[in-house]
C-alpha cells in the first residue's frame, strides 16, 4: 500500500516529523502540530492516482514557482528517492 510505503520513507528521512491524521487523511507534523507533508488516497477520493503533497510551510520555495503535490502511482526506487529528497528538504 502507497500510503505505508510514504510512512516508511517519511520515518526514515525526517524522524521528527510526527505522523497525525489530517483531514482524514495520513499527515507529518512538525512540533507544534504544523503539518508539512500530507498523503491522499486515490480510493478515498475516487481519483485516478494518489497524491503526496506538502504545505506551505515546506522548505521547497525554488524561484516564482514550484510544484506542491505529486501524482502517485506506484513507487519505484527512483520515485522513493525522489520523495525521501523532497520530504528531507521540507522538513528542514
Amino acid at each position: 500500500m502507497l500510503a505505508e510505503q510514504i510512512h516508511r520513507i517519511v520515518r526514515s528521512v525526517a524522524p521528527d516529523l510526527a505522523p497525525k491524521t489530517w483531514y482524514g487523511m495520513p499527515a507529518y507534523a512538525r512540533a507544534g502540530g504544523k503539518v508539512v507533508c500530507f498523503f491522499q488516497s486515490a480510493q478515498k477520493f475516487k481519483t485516478r492516482y494518489a497524491t503526496l503533497g506538502f504545505s506551505d510551510l515546506a522548505d521547497l520555495d525554488e524561484g516564482t514557482m514550484w510544484p506542491t503535490t505529486y501524482a502517485l502511482t506506484q513507487l519505484t526506487p527512483e520515485s522513493e528517492a525522489r520523495i525521501a529528497e523532497l520530504v528531507a528538504k521540507a522538513a528542514g
